[in-house]
């Protein structure tokens, strides 16, 4: 219990660091070098929401001495076990759309022989710090060095939960040719970090998209177009820089699949949005985690009843939820609680729609 303790009050310090010399840097003149007057979520100093103004994130404080003081998380009600991933599942060239819950907000996706990864993280971490932070309590549901060759990433926001660097750095280094679609303002946090990033001219292999933009992939007999398409939420990865870099969502649209991944989100019109101009879809992959105490994270994460209410928004036949289950200390809800939550939302809406979960690990494979 001490050394719990001891770890909270560790990162309780490091959040106070961190604020006092953001609440300086946040007089400092900021621009943003990917600004566009005419696109009204674009300002000099960054981006913003469609359908909410920015959100400074009052009462983090708050939220940090009440969880503290409550002993909160608390730990999950029941052991959460992961399966060892199928390989021969995943590395089959049969064509056949599937996908593998890695973990938190990442999954391999597989369409027409194109390998995609969302949201990549291998790390013990979700922190800039290796020494405190969330931390991850299930490994990895299939090892790195066991993935099939990577073609495609994409990335939803710069968070430290979706965005890792170790990881980022070893798809370069592990898988020559991936290519990275990230959101307009993070290919510059590439080029900086990244060995090999290339982000202009004819060997780039960043590539940076606004809402609404599109970027088509060759697959083995058609093409994939990959929408960057909005969501409420916000980005901030360095003192000083909320909101600078963008964030959302992305189709993923094959002849023979239509897939959609959340990232992060608070609920909006935005997902109506999608459904009117890019639905349905086969898959959705929604956000399910992250979402306790509710005065904190509406805004910005969805709980599970929210979630339900999205997969009807986007027009999902079916939807898997993620974003659970994998980093410690997130949010207040205990890690296994989304799952059980999900079942609950369904039962009171006495909805009958296909919405899962996997184990870390575990394959969901269209039919064919």
């Amino acid at each position: 219990m001490f050394s719990i303790l001891r770890l909270r009050w560790a990162w309780l310090t490091l959040l106070l660091v961190s604020s006092l010399v953001a609440a300086c840097v946040s007089f400092m003149p900021r621009s943003n070098p990917d600004y566009q007057a005419a696109k009204p979520h674009h300002r000099p100093d960054g981006f913003v929401n469609r359908y909410a103004e920015r959100s400074e994130k009052e009462g983090l404080w708050r939220w940090q001495w009440e969880r503290l003081r409550d002993g909160l998380p608390k730990p999950p009600a029941e052991p959460i076990v992961g399966v060892e991933p199928d390989l021969g599942l995943i590395n089959r060239a049969d064509g056949r759309a599937r996908v593998t819950w890695v973990g938190h907000a990442t999954v391999l996706l597989q369409v027409d022989g194109v390998n995609i990864l969302t949201d990549p993280h291998w790390g013990p971490r979700a922190s800039p710090v290796s020494f405190a932070g969330p931390k991850r309590h299930q490994p990895p549901g299939v090892p790195f060095e066991q993935l099939p060759p990577i073609h495609v990433v994409v990335i939803s926001h710069n968070h430290f939960d979706h965005l890792d660097a170790k990881t980022v750095q070893a798809l370069v280094d592990r898988h020559p040719g991936v290519r990275f679609l990230v959101p307009l303002g993070v290919q510059h946090w590439f080029a900086r970090e990244v060995r090999g990033a290339v982000i202009e001219g004819a060997k780039r292999n960043v590539i940076a998209l606004d809402w609404d933009d599109r970027h088509t992939v060759q697959g083995r007999t058609q093409p994939l177009d990959f929408h960057f398409l909005a969501v409420q939420h916000w980005s901030a990865r360095a003192l000083g820089d909320r909101h600078q870099t963008l964030w959302g969502s992305w189709a993923v649209l094959h002849p023979t699949f239509r897939f959609w991944f959340s990232g992060d989100l608070g609920y909006s019109p935005d997902t109506l949005d999608i459904g009117r101009r890019i639905g349905p879809f086969d898959l959705a992959a929604i956000a399910i985690g992250a979402y306790e105490p509710r005065w904190f994270m509406k805004e910005s994460h969805l709980n599970p009843e929210e979630a339900l209410r999205v997969m009807g928004d986007v027009q999902a036949r079916a939807a898997l939820g993620i974003h659970w289950g994998t980093f410690e200390g997130l949010s207040d809800e205990p890690l296994d609680q989304p799952p059980r939550d999900l079942a609950l939302a369904l039962q009171r809406a006495g909805s009958v729609a296909d919405f899962f979960v996997l184990r870390h690990g575990q394959t969901w494979q269209a039919r064919p």
